[in-house]
């Protein structure tokens, strides 16, 4: 019990961290905030992600290159030139890797207007930070799980972030529905998208980009929309008009 609900707590925080502030604030600044509260959300992402750290500057500017060149061969992210998901990353995570390092000029559109903090990903984007919290979590599992076959979720603690960006990229592109004509392949996979969080409203979230929330029908739930409210009604956030 104790290993399934942590299980679902690293899910869903980590998926929190990535759609609230790497997606939609740090990619698509669909609402501000203060240093203080960056800073807070930028550690916050780090700790919920662990071993499967994304940097800020990297995610946004592959984010925005997937909104402009969606479905085409200069997409960091498209299924449809690949055939499975474990590929499609691959090929994203050396492009991250070229954005990450500058070993690739960056249109400027891309390149501006994202959160760094270098000192904090000096720390958290590092093979000794990312192997000790993937330590932490067989050390976690050793502890407590009661049965042998609970060890097999490990590698989704590991690669947290990894299997919810190719699930999103995979599925969202793939399967489902579209209540938008848009001219790449973006698909709502799911009605009410409590697995991902609102992620998989791709075709939603292609139509209108800078919208907060990606849900478009009455029937259709981004759960996470409701928290950015609350946020904005807090003075946490403020969302863009």
């Amino acid at each position: 019990m104790i290993i399934l609900i942590f299980l679902i707590l690293h899910w869903y925080l980590s998926l929190f961290a990535q759609t609230f502030f790497l997606h939609r604030y740090s990619a698509h600044k669909m609402f501000t905030m203060s240093k203080f509260w960056e800073k807070f959300f930028y550690i916050f992402a780090w700790i919920t992600q662990g071993s499967s750290y994304l940097n800020a500057r990297a995610y946004a500017i592959l984010h925005r290159m997937h909104h402009a060149y969606s479905d085409t061969e200069k997409d960091p992210h498209t299924p449809h030139f690949f055939k499975d998901a474990y590929h499609m990353m691959l090929h994203t995570r050396l492009i991250y890797n070229d954005v990450l390092n500058k070993r690739v000029v960056v249109e400027e559109k891309f390149d501006r207007n994202f959160p760094e903090y270098p000192l904090i990903d000096k720390i958290a984007d590092n093979w000794v930070t990312r192997l000790s919290f993937g330590a932490a979590y067989v050390a976690f599992y050793i502890v407590f799980a009661t049965h042998w076959w609970m060890f097999i979720f490990l590698p989704i603690h590991f690669l947290m972030g990894p299997i919810q960006g190719a699930i999103v990229n995979w599925a969202g592109h793939k399967y489902g529905y579209r209540n938008f004509e848009e001219k790449d392949k973006s698909k709502n996979t799911l009605w009410w998208d409590f697995l991902l969080m609102g992620e998989l409203f791709q075709n939603n979230h292609h139509h209108a980009g800078a919208k907060p929330n990606f849900a478009a029908k009455w029937w259709e739930i981004d759960p996470t929309y409701p928290i950015i409210w609350v946020m904005d009604k807090l003075h946490i956030i403020k969302l863009v008009k």
